[in-house]
Parts: C-alpha cells; structure tokens; sequence
C-alpha cells in the first residue's frame, strides 16, 4: 500500500506491507532503482514483519516540501531523511537495509544513532563515503566503472541525465547486472520513479558533492563532519555482495563492523541484490530479528 509521511522537510511516499504489530524493517533502494527492488523481499518478510520501503529524495512521489530547499544527494541528507522517517512515524528501534545511496542511509543511521537500530543489513559493506580522499584514484579496473560518475562533474553528463535518463540509466542495470535478464516491464515500473522533477538535480548534486566539487546543504555540515570521522557500525550486522557486481565487486569481509554476524556473497547476482535475489536478502533480515 502506497502510503505518504511529512518530515521538516520532505513528503516521502512508501509502500508498506505485512504485520502491522511485528518489527518494523526499512529497506532503501538505490540510484537508479526505486521500490520496486524490494517487492520480492517484502513479500518474504510481511508474514512476520513490518515492511516499510521508501522512495528516497528525487525519485518517484517522494516530494520536497518547499522550493527553497536545496536539493541536496549528499550522504548525509541520505542519513538525515531516514531518521526522520523513522521519527515521523514514531519508530523507535527497526532493522534497516539497503543497496547503494539506500546503504548508506542505513550505515549512516546505524553508526551516529545506533539506539534505533535493531540490526543493519548492508549491501556492499561499509557505505559511508570518505569525502576526504576523493581525490585519491583508484585502480585503473575501478575507476573504469566509475565513469557515470565523472560524467556527471560536467554540463554534459548533466544535459545527458535530463536527456536520456531512462536509456542511460538502463544501461546502468545492464552494465551493473550481467548475469540479470531484466523484462522491460521490469525496467519500465522502475524507471517511473526516475521522472521525478527532482531527481536530475538530486543526482547531480551527489555525485558532484561526493569527489568534493560543490559544497552541502549548510544545515547538514556538523552531521557531515561526523561522517567524516568514518564512524564504526557496533550495531548486529550482516552484510551481503552480489558475486557478479558489475560497479562494486566483492572485497571479502567489511572493516569497521563491530557486530558482524555475517557476510554473504551471492553467485550469480549483480548490483541490485534485493530484486535479483530476494531470498538472500529476506534471509539476512530475518537473521536479525
């Protein structure tokens, strides 16, 4: 059931399935995906959980509530809409889950106010950024994949997002998906959500913030700088990798997870776990609960 909320600052849409009295569990896609990665997962889960999934800022219904707010995709406007989603709905304590920008609101949320966090799963491991070191190149077989990122520093990459967001962003599940054999019907029910007015200047703004180019929403600098510290994760934890990742393959066992009861990396699966294989990613969840 599609449901809305209002923050300070955002009217977030969410789909909410499953038992209105059991643990409530928050699952946040990723860039360029929306909720429909987790209607396998929330499937699983809704015999014996609370299932709530959001949109995250810029994508599908989620709404920003003024004009003069900045559109922001910085980590820590990820971290900060999570927690007041939580606050909004009077959630004291979930287990959190997510991919990509969704891993790292939940890893954000998880290691600055770990009291409302019954357990974390994370895709991918540790998903806080260091902004710090940007700047600092990676091998030339990852910086390869990044190459959607450096398009977007420039004017162009930002005409061609406006442009031809649903072929490039298609092209993105491809590229990070090998071995996903996608329906059209598939991409088409996600890539609704990328027609958000907000989304091409969400978008931009984080994969410009993220290398350091242009500053962050004033209001979110002090939780900036505690990102910066590169906070440890001492919430239970379990942490999955799909073996066929085409943008962020697995690197073995995370660092800075202090409760880690486990690390899982799936074969046959690319970057958009929960919709790939939903069975691995309902398992981790129920593992925490």
């Amino acid at each position: 059931m599609l449901k809305r909320i209002r923050t300070a600052s955002l009217e977030i849409a969410y789909q909410e399935t499953g038992l209105a009295g059991g643990p409530p569990v928050v699952l946040l896609h990723g860039f360029p995906y929306d909720v429909r990665a987790y209607d396998g997962v929330a499937a699983r889960l809704a015999p014996r959980c609370r299932v709530l999934v959001p949109y995250l800022r810029g994508y599908g219904p989620t709404r920003f509530l003024s004009p003069e707010t900045m559109r922001s995709g910085q980590q820590a406007a990820l971290g900060a809409d999570l927690l007041a989603f939580l606050d909004a709905l009077g959630i004291e304590r979930a287990v959190v889950g997510g991919y990509d920008w969704g891993g790292r609101a939940a890893c954000i949320v998880s290691a600055l106010w770990p009291e409302r966090v019954l357990g974390l799963v994370s895709v991918g491991g540790y998903n806080i950024q260091a902004i710090a070191r940007a700047m600092e190149p990676h091998d030339p077989e990852a910086e390869h994949r990044f190459w959607y990122q450096f398009y977007f520093h420039s004017e162009r990459g930002r005409r061609g997002l406006e442009r031809n967001r649903a072929a490039l962003c298609r092209l993105l599940w491809r590229l990070w998906s090998p071995t996903w054999r996608f329906s059209d019907d598939e991409y088409a029910r996600s890539a609704a959500s990328l027609e958000s007015p907000d989304f091409v200047e969400v978008v931009i703004h984080s994969y410009r913030h993220r290398f350091g180019l242009v500053p962050g929403d004033p209001g979110l600098e002090t939780l900036e700088q505690r990102l910066a510290a590169q906070p440890d994760l001492v919430v239970p934890a379990v942490t999955l990798a799909g073996a066929d990742d085409g943008v962020d393959p697995p690197k073995g066992p995370p660092e800075r997870f202090r409760d880690l009861r486990g690390h899982h990396t799936v074969p046959g699966v690319g970057h958009n776990l929960p919709q790939e294989a939903p069975d691995a990613f309902a398992a981790a969840v129920t593992a925490l609960l």
